[in-house]
């Protein structure tokens, strides 16, 4: 078992600038600009040149970094393409760089992503680029592997700064027209941004809006200790055609939540802080995997439980340290895709053994990274379910066997499921939205599926139910009571 070193937690938060679309598609606009007018960095006109371009062309670099262009509304990116063609001209001259950007596109997600980074990071084959291609080009979410997005916002910034490029020898004369012309066309593009999210993105979720307030007082706590299990990006249904008699056997002796609702966006940093918080990311302020300000602005379940004397830890990858600091025990994620869930079931066990906290929230990332590298809709996705349900039918009878699950109360669950594409999550395609959830053990009502939907931000304030904790301060959705059995009378 290998711990998180210090080297991986600041390199994960670096590949995130990579990963994620917003800051992917300015550095890569600009490298690949800079790459193709190499041979003219010794001339000090260029860089004259470069900056005007830049300073031209911010107004369309802040209007994709600031909207996402995910599932069809990605179809709409052409069009502002096409009209600054119809506009300007000069296509033909813009085509090798765009042929230089397509491949250099291409190279980075299907061979230096998807099969050399995977390669080193999790030990997939150096073939990986054979599958990997298809899944770029069926990504549906807003990251850098996202082709249908990337490409036509990459086409139109290469375009316009290539134009201001060849226009901008003489910022100060001439030229002046056409640099005020990019601003406003950047600017429209801005507006025709924000119409299109404004009447056509109708499909995030509603947010619950309860406060500790409305919410049942808590009286005691109903279990001694409480274990929360998630498989990181378990697809409902491909959980469903999975061989997992343990799993399957937990949730037929407890209460199923069968339309549990991930939160949006469905990305793992921003998915644990919610469930962890209780509330959204406008509210504890971590809005993607790619976390700018380190920590959650509101109370964690981590936080109420030290109030009350308890603990609690979460055993994960280093990503969750963004967010949760101190509180994460973190694995490392660079390993075999076949031992890292064995390695973080090992960490679980040795901090049960040093620390035995009240609260054991383990993330099983192993299903995730194989719906990243491989793909969901393939077999080896179901056969990592598979694993991950024999390494925590293996863990939880490790706790039976210690005596520690005496009046515990397990819940398992995903963070958010994965679409068609390199296991897409994050904007809520098919496969993402709706999430394995039960509950079983103490105090829980038995054989019971509840089909009211519910939303994952109820897990901190159930945690906090469950342990006897004041609620976090801005846990907005409500505890999962109908789960459990009736408390009785003192």
């Amino acid at each position: 078992m290998k711990r998180a070193s210090g080297f991986e937690i600041i390199a994960a938060r670096a590949w995130n600038l990579l990963n994620e679309g917003r800051p992917f598609t300015p550095i890569f606009v600009l490298g690949t600009f800079l790459l193709y007018h190499a041979d003219s960095w010794t001339n000090a006109g260029f860089w004259t040149a470069l900056a005007v371009a830049l300073l031209g062309t911010l107004p369309l670099f802040y209007a994709y970094f600031i909207y996402d262009f995910p599932l069809y509304l990605r179809n709409y990116l052409w069009l502002p393409l096409v009209a600054a063609i119809v506009l300007w001209g000069g296509a033909r001259e813009t085509l090798s760089l765009w042929l230089a950007g397509i491949g250099l596109f291409f190279f980075f997600t299907v061979f230096f992503w998807g099969t050399f980074y995977y390669h080193l990071r999790i030990g997939t084959s150096w073939l990986n680029f054979t599958r990997f291609w298809k899944l770029v080009l069926q990504h549906s979410d807003s990251t850098s592997g996202n082709a249908q997005e990337q490409l036509p916002k990459t086409m139109l910034l290469l375009y316009m700064m290539e134009m201001l490029y060849r226009w901008s020898r003489n910022p100060f004369g001439p030229t002046s027209a056409a640099w005020m012309e990019a601003i406003v066309f950047g600017c429209a593009v801005l507006i025709y941004a924000w119409l299109l999210h404004r009447y056509l993105f109708d499909w995030k979720p509603k947010e619950r809006r309860e406060s500790p307030e409305t919410l049942p007082p808590v009286t005691g706590a109903v279990s001694k200790k409480v274990y929360v299990l998630v498989v990181d990006g378990m697809r409902k249904d491909r959980f469903e055609e999975a061989d997992a008699p343990f799993l399957k056997k937990l949730r037929a002796q407890g209460t199923e939540y069968t339309a549990m609702e991930t939160v949006y966006p469905a990305r793992t940093v921003v998915c644990f802080s919610s469930m962890f918080t209780g509330t959204y990311p406008k509210e504890h302020g971590i809005a993607s995997n790619m976390v700018w300000r380190l920590g959650v602005r509101t109370e964690t379940i981590f936080d109420s439980l030290r109030k009350v004397g308890k603990t609690g830890r979460l055993v994960g990858i280093a990503h969750l340290i963004d967010s949760m600091g101190d509180d994460v025990d973190a694995v490392t994620a660079v390993a075999h895709y076949d031992k890292a869930d064995p390695m973080a079931v090992e960490l679980a066990k040795q901090v049960v053994e040093q620390r035995n906290p009240d609260l054991l929230v383990l993330q099983l990332i192993g299903t995730d990274q194989i719906g990243h590298s491989r793909g969901a809709l393939y077999d080896e996705y179901r056969t990592k379910i598979e694993q991950a349900d024999r390494l925590l039918e293996e863990f939880v009878g490790w706790l039976d066997s210690r005596g520690l699950m005496e009046e515990a109360t397990i819940i398992v669950c995903a963070d958010h499921g994965q679409a068609i594409g390199i296991g897409g999550h994050g904007h809520l395609d098919e496969g993402e939205r709706w999430v394995p959830f039960f509950m079983a053990g103490h105090g829980v009502r038995e054989g019971v599926k509840i089909d009211m939907p519910q939303t994952l931000v109820s897990m901190a304030p159930t945690l906090a139910y469950l342990l006897g904790a004041p609620y976090p301060s801005h846990s907005r959705g409500p505890v999962l009571t109908d789960a459990l059995k009736p408390r009785e009378r003192p």
